[in-house]
C-alpha cells in the first residue's frame, strides 16, 4: 500500500511563470515534476513496509546486501531529483 505524495502543479507552474518561464513551458515542467514526485519518490510508509518485508524474508547476509542495494538506488534517485531541480532552477 502506498500513499500518494501531494504535489501542487498549479502553484509550481505559477511560480515558474512569475519567474519568467513561458506558460506552456511552465505547465510542461510542472507535469514532469509531478510525475517524478509521484512515480519515483517513496513515502515513509513505503520504506517501512520494505524494511518489514526484508526482515521477514531475508537472512542476515542477504539483508545487508539488500540494504546496500536499496541505499544505492535511493541515492541515485535523490541525485536524479537534485539534477532535475537544478536544471529547472537554471531556467529561472
Amino acid at each position: 500500500m502506498s500513499i500518494a505524495i501531494a504535489f501542487d502543479t498549479l502553484a509550481y507552474a505559477k511560480k515558474l511563470k512569475a519567474a519568467g518561464v513561458p506558460e506552456s513551458q511552465a505547465e510542461v515542467h510542472a507535469e514532469a515534476m509531478a510525475e517524478l514526485v509521484e512515480d519515483r519518490l517513496a513515502t515513509k510508509l513505503d520504506i517501512e513496509l520494505v524494511r518489514r518485508d526484508m526482515k521477514a524474508l531475508a537472512t542476515k547476509e542477504d539483508l545487508k546486501d539488500l540494504e546496500f542495494r536499496i541505499t544505492f538506488r535511493f541515492g541515485g534517485m535523490l541525485a536524479a531529483s537534485v539534477a532535475v531541480v537544478a536544471a529547472l532552477a537554471k531556467l529561472l
